[in-house]
């Protein structure tokens, strides 16, 4: 359904626009038909900038793309027939209701005034929005507010919709609720990208990830596949500050230990067992003399593939 080659995007910057910032940096995507795929990675790792070059928002500097069989640079109005696209700020307005937006957008695709009314009838309908369809839309809850934004993207049945940040903001039920209806559309045929930095809205929603750091893809996969590149079990180790370089220092030649990463409150430790290491580790540590305020066991999270590719955490970026 997508398939970019070498995608790029560069931006002046400085004073007098002499300095180059290369916000994407050759991204080669293949998305298939019916799924929903996610750029995850951390503020300003080129995520939004890429989903609004594959909407038509802004042009690539460079490469190439196919978007439900339309040319990116050479068929954009052929592209944005086939796709909807919704902001991460949203685009209904305070003084006017779902409805109305809703025939409005039907409208500006070429629906008929009856036809517009229709379609929004059945867009609130399938989005739960009935109840308050009348009234002004900033009386709506901010879960609402999104449910209409995402509405608005596939009022005219795009091939493609593509979604920033779709649950910013929002409280954990709100951020459910929009789940479920990314779902939905996934359900109903519809392919979905979505960009976020949410590991856990990754993890839960995503059928595939592209991991995004730097305006380059890091990794790609399923959420299971990435997360089985880290083997073994995370460790983390509640140390005190000034604890943590001894602590390192006696850990780091244990058998069996993979990986260690000191952090502002501890250690984690990459380790083939987890539950058979724990013992021998905490007998290392307190021959060192340092006693840890907690210890837990966890398997691998998309976070930890970012930390191996990068060095770093998406949620410490």
């Amino acid at each position: 359904m997508i398939e970019t080659k070498g995608l790029r995007k560069s931006y002046p910057s400085g004073r007098r626009g002499q300095t180059v910032v290369d916000a994407v940096r050759g991204i080669d995507l293949n998305v298939k038909a019916s799924e929903i795929f996610g750029f995850l990675g951390p503020n300003g790792a080129g995520k939004t900038t890429t989903l609004r070059m594959l909407a038509t928002l802004i042009r690539p500097d460079g490469g190439e793309a196919l978007i439900a069989g339309a040319d990116l640079l050479a068929d954009p109005a052929g592209v944005r027939r086939r796709i909807g696209y919704v902001a991460q700020g949203g685009g209904t307005a305070d003084t006017v209701s779902g409805r109305e937006e809703l025939v409005l957008q039907a409208r500006m695709y070429g629906s008929s005034k009856a036809e517009a009314h229709r379609q929004a009838e059945d867009a609130l309908k399938a989005f739960d929005l009935t109840e308050f369809a009348d009234r002004p839309c900033s009386t709506y809850s901010g879960g609402q507010r999104r449910r209409v934004d995402i509405a608005l993207g596939v009022i005219h049945a795009p091939q493609v919709l593509f979604l920033d940040e779709p649950t910013v903001g929002l409280d954990p039920a709100s951020r459910s609720q929009v789940w479920t209806e990314i779902k939905r559309l996934r359900t109903e045929g519809m392919t979905v990208v979505v960009t976020t930095h949410y590991l856990d809205e990754a993890d839960a929603l995503c059928d595939r990830v592209a991991i995004v750091d730097h305006g380059q893809v890091v990794a790609e996969g399923t959420p299971e596949e990435l997360k089985r590149e880290i083997s073994g079990d995370v460790l983390l180790l509640g140390v005190a500050a000034d604890e943590i370089g001894p602590a390192a220092d006696a850990l780091r030649a244990q058998p069996g230990l993979h990986r260690l990463e000191p952090g502002e409150d501890g250690l984690r430790l990459y380790v083939h067992d987890g539950a058979a290491a724990i013992p021998q580790l905490l007998r290392v540590l307190d021959g060192a003399g340092v006693v840890p305020g907690s210890v837990q066991l966890q398997r691998p999270s998309l976070d930890d593939v970012f930390l191996a590719r990068t060095g770093r955490s998406i949620e410490q970026s």
